[in-house]
């Protein structure tokens, strides 16, 4: 078994203090791997070891070779720790040093978790030049908004040059199209400058199809379990330790070598792990050596659809120890509380009722039996911080998932759009928007590919129409294959020289800087508050308090107005938030300052908050 090194990769081609390149590939099955050198077209045999990694140091291969490994059958194939595929999927992998970056980030500081305000971006889209360059010069931007954390769809090289991110099949390499690895550092080491954290979406539940020759190396695969994308990803299985380390060596590289600041790692329910100490907790425990070898902090953030606490419990109570994690039934009760649809994995969702228990429990169900899944479902979060979950009113998936990419802004009105705002950023989880969101862009965020095989982009193409079948009315579902599904999803800029545009973009901003100076709202104790539903009207009054201080948050989710009373016996309340405001585009406001035993008008979809001490 190959021991970890905490302070250096030892997987791929990396260079040592003289020089000289060490290679070290798993392939475990094979009888001989050598390494193919394009510059002077000779090959070189690696020696094997008793747990299947071939290795060789030589001299012959340099910073910025170009190589590829000859397995026993003949086949030439790229590496599968490949730092750089500067040629795509298929071609030739490239030696760098990535250790040798002029960082200036010395003295960054990651932010506590609960600071953090995350902005979810795809690289290819978010600027006209889709690059991390592009998304450097945008930086300035986002400290306006009021965002502390940028985080990025997956970047690992995918096939062609648009792609969500999700079909990666060198988990090691940068995206060549966006940049490539020195461009990330480069884009990194500006937002640390700037003090925005950095978060990276990594995929360890799957590999895309296209430029996969895992299969030929070894066991990454096991036939015991099965995901949507074909077989699991061997992690308990025979031969399982060099897949293990594969992505342990992964996540520690992008923490030590890129100075991410936190992964968010992709649906782990589809990580399929039986073993004595889980994969997610053995990554956890080798990140937490590294953080006290190098006195950074780092975190590990994960998307999952169960309601199950063991993932973000600690390794005392029997966890895995992660950081955080998504929560999508957060998304789906407000969205059908906004009037979204209730089909599908909204089918749960009775509207207002299960909206406040999302915003106090993260999860609506905590045990309780659901008849979307025909059992009880879901665990308690009482005892767990609200920085332990982040939510959010749209994400890439929950758009670009739908027919035609439908962004909240083609689904809402106005007014609705500033009350969802409202509701995530005022709650006490970690929020999340999704870029673009904060001016109402108009474009849609559509799936989109750019496989090399015919065969595989027809087969794409053929699956999405089947996926929207029962949506034909609606007309034909995009072809994601097709440069003009991505060049539609880029984001229109100028949109905020529009009046209505450039009103919700000031509005996230006085929401956000709310959310970071308004104690009530920042804090993570969930026990101080308590929920009043009107569920025939669709309102929601939240009261948090501490000590002295208290805040009261009215949400009407319905299109009529509704009448309440403040009844507390503290003599003046002053206004917050109101987002019915005429200045915030609202048709009325409420009062400044009201007195306790005062009726207030809710205005329809609107949000109004009050506070006194």
């Amino acid at each position: 078994m190959k021991s970890i090194d905490l302070s250096a990769r030892s997987l791929g081609v990396n260079f040592n203090a003289n020089g000289e390149a060490h290679i070290m590939v798993w392939a475990p099955l094979l009888e001989s791997v050598e390494i193919y050198l394009e510059k002077s077209k000779t090959m070189y045999p690696l020696m094997k070891d008793k747990f299947g990694y071939w290795e060789l140091t030589t001299l012959e291969l340099q910073p910025g070779d170009l190589y590829q490994f000859v397995l026993n059958d003949g086949r030439h194939v790229p590496d599968p720790a490949s730092i750089s595929q500067p040629y795509g999927v298929h071609g030739s992998s490239q030696a760098l040093v990535i250790q040798s970056f002029p960082w200036t980030d010395q003295s960054w500081k990651n932010p506590a978790l609960e600071d953090y305000i995350f902005y979810e971006l795809h690289v290819g889209t978010f600027t006209e030049e889709g690059t991390f360059a592009g998304i450097e010069s945008k930086l300035d931007y986002l400290i306006e908004l009021g965002i502390t954390a940028i985080e990025l769809m997956p970047v690992a090289q995918f096939p062609g040059k648009r792609n969500w991110g999700y079909d990666g099949v060198y988990p090691f390499a940068v995206q060549d199209s966006y940049g490539g690895p020195e461009a990330l550092q480069q884009l990194v080491n500006a937002c640390h400058e700037k003090g925005l954290a950095v978060v990276l979406d990594v995929v360890y539940n799957h590999m895309g199809p296209e430029g996969n020759y895992f299969s030929l190396y070894g066991p990454y695969f096991t036939k015991q379990y099965r995901t949507p994308w074909g077989d699991a990803i061997n992690f308990d299985d025979e031969w399982s330790d060099g897949v293990r380390d594969y992505f342990i060596e992964n996540a520690l590289m992008w923490f030590r070598d890129f100075h991410i600041d936190g992964l968010r790692l992709d649906a782990v329910h589809a990580i399929r792990d039986f073993s004595p100490v889980h994969i997610l907790k053995e990554i956890k425990q080798y990140v937490n050596d590294l953080s006290e070898q190098t006195g950074r902090n780092h975190y590990l953030i994960v998307e999952m659809e169960l309601n199950d606490n063991r993932f973000i419990d600690s390794f005392e109570k029997g966890g895995y120890g992660m950081d955080a994690q998504w929560s999508d039934e957060f998304h789906h009760a407000l969205r059908v509380s906004a009037g979204g649809e209730r089909t599908g994995y909204y089918a749960d969702m009775d509207g207002t009722a299960a909206f406040a228990k999302a915003y106090q429990n993260a999860y609506v169900h905590t045990g309780e039996y659901t008849f979307r899944r025909n059992k009880t479902f879901g665990t308690p979060t009482a005892a767990f911080p609200s920085h332990q979950f982040v939510v959010f009113s749209q994400n890439h998936d929950h758009i670009g998932n739908r027919m035609n990419g439908d962004r909240s802004s083609q689904l809402m009105n106005f007014e609705m759009l500033k009350l969802m705002a409202g509701a995530v950023l005022t709650s006490s989880f970690l929020p999340l928007l999704f870029m673009g969101e904060e001016w109402a862009e108009s474009r849609p965020f559509l799936y989109f590919t750019d496989h090399t095989d015919p065969e595989l982009s027809t087969a794409v193409r053929e699956g999405r129409k089947r996926e929207f079948a029962a949506f034909h009315g609606e007309g034909e579902a995009p072809d994601p294959t097709i440069a003009e599904s991505f060049e539609q999803s880029k984001l229109e800029w100028s949109l905020q020289k529009n009046q209505a545009h450039h009103t919700l973009f000031t509005y996230y901003k006085q929401l956000i800087q709310i959310r970071k100076f308004c104690s009530l709202i920042h804090q993570s104790d969930r026990q101080n508050m308590d929920i009043t539903v009107d569920e025939e009207k669709d309102v929601l009054v939240v009261r948090r308090w501490q000590e002295q201080q208290q805040l009261l948050i009215f949400m009407n989710f319905s299109s009529d107005p509704y009448t309440v009373s403040v009844s507390d016996q503290s003599p003046v309340w002053k206004k917050l938030l109101d987002s019915a405001d005429p200045h915030w585009g609202g048709e009325k406001a409420s009062p400044d300052v009201i007195e306790a035993n005062t009726k207030l008008t809710l205005q329809p979809e609107s949000i109004l908050m009050y506070t006194h001490e």
